[in-house]
């Protein structure tokens, strides 16, 4: 088992060159990385990397180790997933991040149903807004919500959801009811934006007559949990941006009212990505289909 676990620091620090990020992705740290790196070279009496503080570089042995050691674990993966499959009792952890409204509404409930579903199944769930790196977090699996922009990993489709822009009753009193993008820009509205450390300038991407447009938004508050600011929207600060599963049950009680319908925002993909993998892990696949499923009877409901 020690050489198999190897094996698979070796293909990992290769894929992702850098000693750190498989450490990661392996779940160990980066000196126990490091060790087991070390190990496999001495059963082999040759340098797999050549090592420098700024760089990782397989060497000619390593890049021809490479294909050997992940045939021999794509071939462990295939018999591994053959047994689970025929037994029907996958165990073990699954990591699984989804940005924080689609993880409470949707993910986070239906939990406790899939352990109880399959016992021995642990789900390790984080839940954040922010972008989401499976491979440098050791992940199984990312539920989001937008444009996936990491095409390495595979992409699950669940839905495509409607986003609306709205805003208080109270707020608009204020500010006046705006028709368009161009009135948001023009009057320069108060607008509450999911904003990161390092982010470009903030646009909002609207369908006008002309098709779909960028308008540039500005405002006094954003944060980076979109919860924050339905919150902000609801107590008048402004108008957001949201997809109408999120702000469903406000805009039907008039506490949130949709605004600029002129220029409705384009709208979101809704899915999840895992890595791709010849022969993926059965319990990972049973969680997909399992929140697949129930995100697609959740939002019907919705519709």
């Amino acid at each position: 088992m020690s050489y198999i676990k190897q094996l698979k620091i070796f293909v990992r620090v290769y894929e992702l060159g850098n000693m750190s990020a498989a450490a990661r992705d392996q779940r160990v740290s980066p000196a126990v990385a490091s060790s087991r790196i070390a190990e496999l070279e001495n059963h082999l009496g040759v340098r797999l990397f050549n090592r420098t503080t700024r760089s990782l570089q397989a060497t000619e042995q390593g890049r021809l180790f490479y294909d050997g050691a992940n045939s021999i674990l794509s071939a462990i993966d295939a018999a591994e997933a053959t047994v689970a499959e025929h037994t029907q009792s996958p165990k073990g952890s699954i990591f699984v991040a989804a940005p924080l409204g689609i993880g409470r509404r949707f993910i986070a409930p239906s939990v406790p149903d899939f352990k109880a579903k399959y016992p021995e199944i642990d789900v390790r769930l984080r839940l954040s807004d922010r972008h989401i790196d499976l491979t440098e977090e050791g992940l199984d699996i990312a539920f989001f919500l937008g444009v996936p922009q990491d095409s390495s990993h595979r992409i699950r489709s669940i839905a495509e959801c409607e986003r609306v822009l709205c805003a208080a009753p109270d707020y608009l009193e204020k500010r006046g009811m705006p028709k368009s993008g161009a009135d948001i820009v023009k009057d320069k509205h108060d607008c509450l934006t999911l904003r990161f450390p390092g982010n470009p300038e903030y646009q909002w991407l609207l369908n006008t007559p002309d098709g779909p447009k960028r308008f540039a938004i500005t405002g006094p508050f954003e944060s980076d949990d979109g919860s924050i600011l339905t919150d902000w929207a609801l107590k008048g600060h402004g108008i957001v941006n949201k997809p109408i599963f999120e702000v469903a049950e406000y805009l039907k009680k008039g506490t949130l009212v949709a605004v600029a319908q002129e220029t409705p925002p384009s709208s979101v993909f809704l899915g999840c990505l895992y890595p791709h993998k010849k022969h993926q892990d059965p319990k990972v696949r049973l969680f997909i289909d399992y929140m697949v499923a129930h995100c697609k009877g959740e939002l019907e409901k919705l519709a």
